[in-house]
């Protein structure tokens, strides 16, 4: 037998399972009704979205949909203020504030406004493929927004956003941050200082096909490795004189990283290498120009990659593994490592955010929806919520379910908008009404 859509199953809970309804307030069952009336107003907000480009660095492009999300926002009671980036060399960010009851919690959300895909790119319009929806940025994160405002107007339709302490922060670099990025995050931070709770609309991890909960998310840090040698003639390589090379010796560090960095929730790659007699990278760190000959003993070798890491403790420490490894060189050479300013911090697995997710269970449990297991920190990467991570509890993960994220075809599954949807609004209107 064919499983039922998302929708249609609350729906038959809702008519024949009074078990089922009695699990669920008279207001959010009326939250899963709206959200499942307004499919077609989401799914026609989600096109819209998706067929104007915002590539992170078309700047006009991320704020025409920053004004797209104003227009949704506005009428729902909210304070939207556009938070000008130009000075990052990116377009800005938008701000959206709703005051309710005092002395309740504050929920912090986040999305962002941007795509890996720039206008240059071929893939740029929305097109319904069955249950998926396919186009630039269509699950990252341009589906995770409407499932923001789908939320939010299901709240509203049952009377629980009016009490409702709200503060939406979607960016519009996520994709590729502006710089400083301590600028760029700036009221990023001073929002998670201020609230209770973080919520991250970015895109639902399916494990197995099972739906699962993240309370974690690694860090993302860049590193360059330079080495250099004795450029001379290639008949002395191995001599006393001559030593090994710049590239020889690039390859031995990189190998003594491979085995002696590993440990659990460390990820370390090389994305980039280079070497000859001279190797230049350019301004962005992403492209390199090199020139040699096959009798001249390299006499400068480049490398760039990340580090991954799940506390700041654990980033610590292998940075001192690195950092020891390198300065180990063989003689006849040198090296050094630099590692750049600006990363993404981790999400660390908080018994605050272990919390939330149990909370997220128990709206899973009234809904008729089975329990979300924790998802491994290894199965997705950095994110903006990981920023206020260090003041405030979170959950990750909370947009809809995609395939083929960040390269042409990607999909958002159409039913999960509804399904990420029904569970935020409930869940927000539950934490919205505690006590701070």
């Amino acid at each position: 037998m064919k499983s039922l859509p998302f929708v249609a199953l609350i729906a038959l809970q809702l008519a024949l399972a009074p078990a089922a309804q009695a699990k669920l307030s008279p207001a959010e069952a009326k939250m899963a009704k709206t959200v499942e009336a307004e499919q077609d107003r989401n799914l026609a907000l989600l096109e819209k979205l998706v067929n104007q480009n915002s590539g992170s660095l078309n700047l006009a492009g991320v704020e025409k949909v920053g004004q797209m999300m104003r227009a949704e926002l506005e009428p729902l009671g909210f304070k939207v203020e556009w938070k000008p980036m130009t000075d990052t060399g990116r377009a800005g960010h938008l701000i959206a504030t709703h005051v309710g009851k005092p002395g309740t919690k504050c929920l912090l959300l986040i999305a962002h406004l941007d795509t890996v895909f720039e206008p240059d790119s071929p893939f740029q319009k929305f097109v319904r493929k069955g249950d998926m929806g396919e186009g630039p940025g269509a699950g990252d994160d341009k589906g995770g927004m409407v499932v923001i405002v789908a939320a939010l107007r299901a709240m509203q339709a049952a009377g629980t956003l009016k009490n409702a302490n709200i503060e939406i922060h979607m960016t519009g670099d996520e994709e590729d941050s502006g710089s400083p990025i301590e600028k760029a995050r700036a009221d990023l931070v001073a929002a998670g200082k201020r609230s209770d709770v973080a919520l991250d609309f970015e895109g639902l991890v399916r494990d197995n096909g099972a739906d699962m909960g993240s309370i974690a998310r690694r860090s993302s840090d860049s590193w360059t490795l330079t080495a250099t040698g004795k450029a001379s003639h290639s008949s002395g390589i191995f001599s006393a004189a001559a030593g090994d090379g710049a590239i020889y010796e690039l390859t031995r560090i990189i190998h003594r990283f491979r085995t002696e960095l590993p440990e659990p929730n460390l990820t370390f790659n090389v994305g980039l290498i280079a070497g000859g007699q001279q190797a230049d990278l350019d301004a962005g760190g992403i492209r390199a120009t090199v020139s040699g000959k096959t009798n001249i003993i390299a006499g400068t070798a480049v490398a760039r990659g990340d580090l991954r890491a799940l506390s700041p403790e654990q980033i610590d420490r292998v940075k001192t593994k690195m950092t020891a490894i390198v300065a180990d060189h063989a003689p006849g050479t040198g090296a050094t490592i630099r590692f750049d300013a600006g990363g993404y911090p981790p999400m660390a697995p908080t018994e605050g955010n272990r919390a939330l997710l149990g909370q997220l269970n128990g709206v899973n449990r009234d809904l008729g929806l089975a329990e979300m297991a924790p998802l491994d920190p290894l199965k997705r990467g950095a994110g903006d919520i990981s920023f206020v991570a260090a003041d405030v509890d979170g959950l990750a993960g909370l947009g809809p379910y995609s395939t083929g994220d960040h390269a042409p075809g990607e999909a958002v599954d159409i039913p999960s908008i509804a399904r990420q949807a029904t569970r935020a609004a409930i869940l927000m209107s539950r934490l919205s009404a505690e006590k701070r």
